[in-house]
């Protein structure tokens, strides 16, 4: 979430809306999102419900969830989904705001 943070004015820019899916119960991430500050939108989803509408994998032998990247457009059409294979597989910023960018300039044509 740190790297989301930083970028995030960018993201802003590209009238993008970031939403964090967690494990966490909602006492518990309500808790995590105030002592953090974080910009951004937390969703918590201890039932897993949300993660399973995009194919997000769990991993009992990993401890939980794998990292997933979903760009969805405003018309709720999925337009790019990264699954990470471990917690460190997650795509830079830049590659994200590239795709938004190219996203956002097909919608201008």
């Amino acid at each position: 979430m740190a790297q989301l943070r930083q970028d995030y004015q960018e993201f802003e820019k590209r009238n993008t809306k970031i939403i964090v899916l967690g494990p966490e119960n909602a006492q518990a991430f309500e808790e995590y999102w105030r002592k953090n500050d974080l910009p951004f939108i937390g969703l918590p989803d201890p039932k897993a419900s949300v993660l399973k509408l995009y194919g997000q994998e769990v991993n009992l032998f990993k401890l939980g969830r794998m990292p997933a990247q979903v760009i969805v457009d405003k018309s709720g059409i999925v337009r790019f989904v990264h699954y990470g294979h471990a917690m460190s597989d997650i795509p830079q910023n830049s590659e994200i705001l590239s795709l938004l960018d190219q996203l956002n300039q097909k919608n201008m044509e």
